[in-house]
């Protein structure tokens, strides 16, 4: 594959990502395991988006484990840009941060941007992206994040909040960084151009509220990162401490080698999804098995292109040895495609019923957490 024949941005993530390229690229550092060790001894068990690698990077990790050894208040940052209906790959940073608050205790601010999918997104509504942010809310919530610890805030209806800290942010950068940081050009509406600030403000959020040292940590996907970049380089000049960050990989579609997507339907399970969906959804994946049975069985298939097998190794199958097994017999040609696909997609439709059953239960549970101006 040629170099530059994959792109991440906060909006678009296109092309078989090297992960090893993206770190070199972003100035990110990877995940050691003396970090991994830390926030497991402190959580009481090894996460296994830890363990099997899903998130692999980071931005000061080891400071803000610092700042918490030393009785600085820690808290955490995330959010969701509601473009449209959740699907699995955006809950898995959202489980993971639900591990760190129960880790550490921390509050967690998050973000949903409906007013930058507004300005990005000409098709759309603001109505139309208020309605996403409030049904993305209810998934955010069947998450089970604790109530008392969690701050849930939609930008238009928080915006009082925000644009005093957004202005603060907005003064110390220009339009040249801007533009550097996230490929903006002349044609760029000037909406967009001041977003940036919005999204670094609940950074500095916690310290404006609580008015106290405090030290923000933010679990995303690697895409959001340019956004970090922005607040970093602010934070001194405000008086406050940089933000840390920890970054995911993206949870592979059902297709081949592109990140799931709400753009492609088909290979995205969505959190509305009913069993059927699921079923075909998963029966249609591309795999790396062999095109009939009996080739599977002579020659074995490739696990390691397949997105079913990508699935049960960083989602749904946490014991080591049963995903060594998956592997191995796919290889051996031990298991066919049809009986992998079959044991996901139960899996998948069982996982897929609670959570739905959670997000149900979740709109009698709004006010708990949305705070607004």
């Amino acid at each position: 594959m040629a170099e530059q024949e994959f792109v991440v941005t906060p909006w678009e993530v296109r092309g078989e990502v090297d992960y090893g390229k993206l770190i070199r690229q972003f100035g990110v550092s990877p995940l050691t395991q003396e970090l991994i060790d830390k926030i497991a001894a402190k959580a009481g068990y090894l996460h296994p988006f830890l363990k099997r690698g899903l998130f692999f990077a980071h931005r000061e990790l080891d400071l803000w484990l610092k700042s918490y050894e030393s009785g600085v208040n820690v808290v955490l940052y995330t959010g969701r840009g509601p473009s449209g209906k959740t699907h699995i790959g955006h809950l898995t940073p959202w489980m993971f941060t639900k591990y760190l608050q129960d880790a550490f205790n921390a509050t967690l601010y998050f973000q949903l941007t409906d007013d930058e999918k507004f300005l990005i997104h000409p098709e759309h509504s603001l109505s139309e992206v208020e309605s996403f942010a409030y049904d993305n809310l209810l998934d955010i919530i069947a998450i089970g994040f604790k109530p008392e610890k969690t701050k849930i805030f939609v930008n238009t209806g928080y915006a009082k909040t925000l644009y005093k800290i957004a202005i603060q942010v907005a003064k110390h950068v220009t339009v040249s960084t801007a533009k550097a940081t996230f490929g903006f050009t002349d044609s760029s509406n000037i909406g967009i151009l001041f977003f940036p600030a919005m999204q670094a403000a609940p950074c500095f959020l916690p310290q404006e509220l609580e008015g106290k040292d405090t030290h923000v940590l933010i679990p995303c996907a690697i895409d959001q990162d340019p956004y970090w970049r922005i607040a970093r380089d602010v934070a001194p000049k405000l008086g406050y401490r940089k933000p840390a960050g920890i970054f995911s990989r993206f949870i592979p579609g059902l297709g081949r080698g592109a990140k799931m997507s709400s753009s492609i339907p088909e290979t995205s399970i969505f959190t509305d999804d009913k069993p059927e969906d699921i079923d075909r959804k998963i029966w249609n994946a591309f795999t790396g098995g062999q095109p009939t049975i009996k080739e599977q069985r002579e020659k074995g298939g490739n696990p390691d292109i397949c997105s079913v097998y990508q699935y049960y190794y960083y989602l749904f199958e946490f014991d080591d040895a049963k995903v060594k097994e998956i592997y191995e017999n796919c290889r051996s040609g031990t298991l066919i495609c049809g009986d992998c696909k079959r044991k996901l997609a139960e899996i998948v439709k069982k996982f897929m019923a609670e959570h739905q059953r959670k997000r149900e239960k979740a709109k009698d549970l709004i006010d708990k957490y949305l705070i607004r101006d």
